[in-house]
């Protein structure tokens, strides 16, 4: 199984518990499908780069998640067909960038901007 990333944007006129709900039915399509969620990031509400539909803020959502390839054209069809997702962005994650998530969840670069930190105190 390749690993995914997947980012949302939902409408900011959704609340928070709505967003939720919108996340849970994703997240459910994903495990009915076979999918493993390797992990999740709530971003909550952040400004727009630029307006879409009229709105300048979104609800962000990243997931990412193992499974098989045909899933995905299942998984960006729901995306589409919910008027609730401006919009989404799926891509298949490489060795890169396998590394790189591995070492943002174990927390290895805060722990260096802790050190420098450390080191300019004494």
């Amino acid at each position: 199984m390749q690993q995914y990333e997947s980012v949302i944007i939902l409408t900011p006129l959704l609340s928070e518990e709505a967003a939720k709900e919108v996340i849970a039915k994703f997240k459910t399509i994903l495990s009915e499908g076979g999918a493993e969620i390797v992990a999740e990031d709530n971003w909550g509400l952040k400004k727009l780069a630029y307006p879409i539909q009229k709105k300048t803020t979104g609800f962000y959502h990243l997931t990412e998640f193992k499974a098989p390839g045909e899933l995905i054209k299942k998984l960006e069809l729901e995306y589409k067909r919910d008027e609730r997702v401006m919009r989404f962005l799926t891509i298949a994650l490489d060795k890169h960038a396998l590394a790189y998530n591995e070492k943002k969840r174990s927390g290895a670069f805060n722990k260096k901007a802790e050190t420098k930190t450390e080191e300019v105190a004494n």
